[in-house]
């Protein structure tokens, strides 16, 4: 084996060994093993379960593409190996490119891709093979549990939502209704599917189809006690009517939501732009507290580009 394989497997071993006896301890059984830890792998690699995801994050690597395929297979034999997981159980995704790998790496049946996993005792469908992301954002898992702390009672605004994982949390704490906005009709039926799922009953629940930037202006004022907003950094949708800009944008977005929101009422906003500033004094809320290092998974302690923040009206 060359040195800088060698270097990969004990970065990898030794990771693995650390934060799959942390993840044990805590009963998780999604979380992050390794991300662009050492620059020649560009790899992120998860732990769902019984299954390994794998995104491989662009690079200029010079190599010609079926050099790069067997470097890839090493890599992935080597994964194999030090995760114990079975090569069937291996997904990949090249960030460059929406395509799954025809290689042997890829399930060959006519098996789904979808599976379900569980996270704080509660049920979330996952997809290993058809987007980019898998459904689950797993960095977000102490702001969920936060959330779900808070929502006894409470009615709920979850924009940007995704697959719905902030709104199932929320449901489990007792909120008293939940509204779940995206743009994407295929999230929001997932969100949707990820609330039934854990047997809650939608129709007491809203599923907005709606650009969050328009949708904002329809609410009536002080009508939510908990928001949760975790927008995309940059969005130019054909169906969004206006640019998003994240850091351009972000303090106008957030004065309209706390109009939508009760007096003491919590917002928690995050995004994942690196070079985001938050723009405190532009921003009407009583309080504003930068929660990005409580809120940060064990999992995720060295690598986290993203933002938390929890606003009080």
């Amino acid at each position: 084996m060359d040195s800088k394989l060698q270097m990969f497997e004990n970065r990898l071993t030794k990771v693995f060994r650390h934060i799959s006896k942390l993840a044990k301890r805590q009963n998780i059984t999604c979380y992050r093993v390794y991300d662009d830890d050492i620059p020649e792998f560009p790899f992120s690699i998860e732990m769902y379960e019984d299954h390994v995801y794998i995104a491989e994050y662009q690079r200029r690597h010079g190599m010609e593409e079926a050099d790069h395929e067997a470097w890839l297979d090493t890599c992935l034999e080597l994964i194999s190996k030090v995760l114990n997981v079975p090569p069937a159980n291996i997904w990949v995704k090249q960030r460059q490119r929406k395509e799954n790998r025809q290689s042997q790496y890829e399930k060959l049946s006519a098996e789904s891709r979808e599976m379900t996993v569980y996270e704080g005792g509660l049920k979330f469908k996952i997809n290993l093979s058809d987007y980019l992301d898998t459904g689950l954002f797993l960095d977000h898992r102490t702001t969920r549990g936060m959330v779900r702390h808070e929502a006894k009672d409470k009615k709920v605004l979850n924009l940007f939502c995704y697959t719905g994982s902030f709104s199932v949390y929320a449901a489990a704490g007792g909120a008293s209704e939940v509204t779940s906005v995206d743009l994407s009709k295929t999230y929001l039926a997932w969100a949707e599917e990820n609330m039934k799922l854990n047997g809650f009953d939608t129709g007491k629940h809203t599923f907005v189809h709606a650009d969050v930037l328009q949708y904002l202006d329809t609410l009536k004022l002080n009508t939510f006690d908990l928001v949760i907003m975790d927008p995309p950094t940059f969005s130019n949708s054909k169906r969004m009517k206006d640019f998003l800009d994240i850091q351009r944008d972000h303090a106008e977005l957030l004065n309209k939501v706390l109009l939508a929101t009760k007096k003491d009422g919590v917002v928690y906003f995050s995004n994942n732009y690196r070079r985001f500033i938050l723009e405190e004094d532009k921003i009407n809320a009583a309080s504003i507290k930068d929660i990005t290092n409580q809120t940060l998974p064990f999992d995720f302690q060295q690598k986290m580009v993203r933002k938390c923040y929890r606003l009080t009206k």
